[in-house]
C-alpha cells in the first residue's frame, strides 16, 4: 500500500504566505488593539481618582441617622460632592443627601445628619465625584 496522495485530488501542498506589507500591517493592528485594551483596563480597573466610604454611622431616632464619610482624592485642591444614603432593614433606601467636601490635603472625614422617611439601619456613602452641583458650591438652595 502506498502512502502517496493521488495528484490533483486534494490540491497543492504548497503553503502561501502573505506579502510582508500585509504581515506588518496585521502586526501593527494587533499592537494598537492590545494597547487600547490595556488603556481601557487601566482606566476601569486602576484606582479611582476620588473614593468615599462610610467610617461610622449612628441611628439617632426613627427619622434621622448620622453618617461620617471618609473621602480620599488624587487632587486635594479640588472640591468634591458625595451622596450619602440611608437604608432600612429591608434594603429600601429611606434617605439620601448630597454633601459638599471642600478642598483639603490628605484624607478628609466629614459627618452629616441625614433625615429619613423611616427608621434606618445603616447610613453609607453611595459615591463621590468632582462634579459638584452648583447649589452645593454657591450656598444657594434649589428652587421648586
Amino acid at each position: 500500500m502506498s502512502n502517496q496522495v493521488p495528484a490533483g485530488r486534494y490540491g497543492s501542498r504548497a503553503r502561501r504566505t502573505a506579502p510582508p506589507a500585509v504581515r506588518w500591517g496585521l502586526g501593527i493592528l494587533a499592537a494598537v488593539v492590545l494597547l487600547g485594551v490595556a488603556l481601557l483596563g487601566y482606566q476601569n480597573l486602576g484606582s479611582a481618582p476620588i473614593e468615599g466610604k462610610q467610617v461610622a454611622f449612628e441611628v439617632i431616632d426613627d427619622g434621622s441617622v448620622h453618617v461620617t464619610a471618609e473621602v480620599r482624592r488624587d487632587d486635594p485642591a479640588r472640591s468634591a460632592a458625595c451622596v450619602i444614603r440611608a437604608r432600612a432593614e429591608s434594603g429600601e433606601e429611606v434617605g439620601r443627601k448630597e454633601i459638599f467636601v471642600p478642598p483639603a490635603t490628605g484624607t478628609v472625614q466629614q459627618g452629616t445628619v441625614l433625615r429619613t422617611s423611616h427608621r434606618a439601619t445603616i447610613g453609607e456613602v453611595y459615591g463621590c465625584t468632582y462634579r459638584v452641583p452648583e447649589y452645593l458650591s454657591t450656598h444657594q438652595r434649589p428652587t421648586g
